[in-house]
């Protein structure tokens, strides 16, 4: 397991930020931790506190980054689509789960393991898109 690459999802840093909840569990995880771009993106866009913003900004700066690819972007479109006509998922539900989907698709094309703590979504595309996942 050590060999592992570790992609975290949004869901770990947002409670991280807001309770430590996952402090210790951040701090021993064994594998390669790699961020993603998406990740980022979502933290930057809800980062209300200046210490927020620069934690952010830490990771991106020390911290080796994934970003989905063209195929990526274009495999999401054709899942969403999939969701939308099986699930019956409004726009406003699709929009939220398509970051989600990124950070699987990026996962999958670097064989790394998805940490997340939104089980319910995750284990859904999982359904989906087979992918190596642990829930927090």
């Amino acid at each position: 397991m050590g060999n592992r690459i570790i992609l975290f999802d949004t869901s770990v840093f947002i409670d991280h930020l807001r309770t430590g909840r996952h402090q210790e569990r951040i701090a021993t995880v064994t594998g390669r931790i790699r961020h993603s771009t998406v990740v980022l993106a979502e933290l930057l866009r809800g980062a209300k506190k200046p210490a927020e913003r620069d934690f952010v900004e830490a990771l991106a700066r020390n911290s080796l980054l994934l970003t989905p690819s063209e195929g990526a972007w274009l495999e999401s479109g054709r899942l969403l689509t999939r969701l939308s006509a099986e699930k019956g998922f409004s726009p406003e539900k699709l929009r939220d789960l398509h970051f989600d989907v990124l950070i699987v698709l990026t996962a999958l094309s670097h064989g790394a393991t998805v940490i997340s703590s939104n089980r319910t979504d995750f284990e859904m595309i999982r359904r989906y898109k087979r992918f190596e996942l642990e829930i927090w």
